[in-house]
């Protein structure tokens, strides 16, 4: 039987008054965060600070790139999967596999950016986690676009991890001093469903159910309909609204807060079977994950007599490459065979 589906009231976030605010508004602003992420961790962010106009480039900009015939954009492929850079075509993965399940793969194609700032000891000791970009030539301005967006949305991470450890009993820039060298991952999608394309195969998703593995994702994506999260039991339509920054949590920081705050599981639905119209979603998805060489432990505050640590501190940096492989079918035997 297929779950029930409903909607979501996420949790809105006004990050104005943190931003602006004193000492107070950072207090109230990370107490509304608290009970966010005790919920389902997904938050409807406002008051980021990033322009409209900004947004809609960036998208404009990706999308501009997947307008174009597969044949041009199999040229910005890169072979090694470690690497987590360029374009996947439609079909390459499905998200469900870094859960252990077997499914139809994803009807999403993507295409990954990581650091462009990265040179340096600390990044080359690294690199297998901090791999050079490859930038399409068309649209030209593409790489231009994706920095100033980029630039723009580290802010809007950094204010949320301030809020944060404020809110975890911990020096305002706890977490943003530990993501100073932290594994970013920009990934550009892109759903389309042409008129006359077949339908999906049954339980084939655009996106397959997973939780996000590291710290925290930032969406920017067109209001069309298919994010869904799940939650008692029943899967629940999220709405993307123009102005809006969809965040969630993810793995990494479930386990860093002992549980405390919740990494939920989400998916993107293709379009009815009989919608003969083209449907199409652009989205940006940005990733905040480790440092690859930090061990991440439970913080003390989330732990307590009643509620005693969950977790063996981890390797970030194995725990994500072992995650973003096993999404494109890796097993673990695979995995342990190779080096990082």
């Amino acid at each position: 039987m297929t779950p029930a589906r409903a909607t979501l009231p996420v949790h809105p976030l006004d990050l104005e008054p943190f931003r602006a605010g004193g000492a107070a508004d950072r207090a109230e602003l990370a107490a509304q965060l608290d009970a966010a992420c005790r919920d389902s961790g997904f938050l409807r962010v406002t008051g980021h600070g990033v322009p409209q106009a900004l947004c809609d480039e960036a998208l404009d900009a990706w999308g501009a790139f997947f307008d174009q015939p597969l044949a041009a954009k199999v040229r910005w492929v890169v072979a090694d999967d470690e690497a987590n850079r360029g374009y996947s075509a439609p079909g390459k993965e499905g998200l469900a596999y870094s859960r252990g399940e077997e499914t139809p793969p994803d009807l999403f194609e993507a295409f990954n950016v990581g650091r462009e700032r990265a040179a340096g000891a600390y990044y080359d000791r690294w690199r297998a986690f901090f791999a050079p970009n490859v930038w399409p030539d068309v649209p030209s301005d593409l790489q231009a676009v994706w920095q100033r967006y980029e630039d723009a949305v580290a802010g809007v991470a950094d204010t949320l991890l301030r809020a944060m450890a404020i809110a975890l009993d911990l020096d305002e820039h706890w977490f943003v001093d530990r993501c100073r060298h932290a594994i970013l991952t920009t990934r550009a999608i892109n759903y389309r469903r042409a008129p006359g394309e077949p339908d999906p195969a049954p339980e084939q998703m655009r996106m397959g159910a997973h939780t996000d593995y590291g710290i925290l994702t930032i969406l920017l994506a067109d209001d069309v309909p298919g994010l869904q999260v799940f939650r008692a039991g029943a899967w629940h339509d999220v709405a993307t609204p123009r102005g809006t920054f969809v965040c969630n949590i993810g793995d990494m920081l479930e386990r860093w807060t002992n549980d405390r705050w919740t990494s939920t599981l989400h998916r993107v639905i293709p379009p009815a079977a009989e919608n003969d119209t083209p449907a199409r979603r652009r989205s940006i998805a940005r990733f905040l994950d480790c440092a690859p060489d930090l061990v991440v432990e439970c913080i003390p505050s989330c732990v307590s007599d009643d509620r005693p640590a969950r977790y063996e501190p981890v390797d970030a940096g194995a725990w994500l490459r072992a995650k973003i492989l096993g999404g494109r079918g890796r097993t673990p035997a695979e995995l342990d065979g190779t080096q990082a």
